[in-house]
């Protein structure tokens, strides 16, 4: 059990390192930072890793994206929820398409904290309906690309023992 934990707290700091390299790709628009990849990333993080490790690889992705200055503030609510509800219903549905379902936690949960929550802390206008929408350009064209690697990991070579080793264990 112990080699489990370390296998996927290594995994969880490969993906953390994928998510802020991978910060080249988001599009500003307004104060966010529109970052599809990240929401892929949530996605098999959700599904091969679990919810708490979804999570954390989220929080300490936009934590390093915050602090390096490719990130902003909104990373944490767009990043959080997406994984955490991906990785739930996967533990309990066993289906790999509960990747479609990210989008439910990072617009609905994490677009609905942003407007209450984050924009004025900062001081930015912003109706939930408008971070909603920001945050569904971002997470639904990613769920979709998170959820065919989920199901392209197997079939690649050398990559079919991750997927299916962790994915068989359970995720929680």
């Amino acid at each position: 059990m112990m080699i489990n934990n370390n296998k996927k707290i290594a995994l969880s700091g490969l993906f953390i390192a994928l998510g802020v390299l991978l910060a080249g790709t988001a599009i500003p628009v307004g104060v966010t930072k529109i970052m599809p990849l990240q929401h892929s990333l949530n996605v098999v993080v959700g599904i091969l890793l679990g919810p708490w490790y979804a999570l954390a690889v989220a929080f300490f992705t936009a934590l390093l994206r915050l602090s390096l200055g490719t990130g902003t503030i909104f990373a944490f609510p767009g990043g959080i929820f997406g994984g955490l509800v991906v990785g739930y219903l996967y533990h309990f549905l066993r289906s790999d398409l509960t990747a479609l379902a990210e989008p439910l936690g990072t617009t609905l949960l994490g677009g609905t904290l942003s407007a209450l929550v984050f924009a004025p802390a900062i001081g930015v206008g912003g109706s939930v309906f408008f971070f909603i929408y920001l945050f569904a350009l971002s997470s639904v064209p990613g769920a979709v690309l998170g959820y065919l690697f989920i199901k392209i990991l197997p079939r690649v070579k050398g990559l079919e023992q991750l997927a299916g080793g962790i994915k068989k264990e359970g995720s929680m």
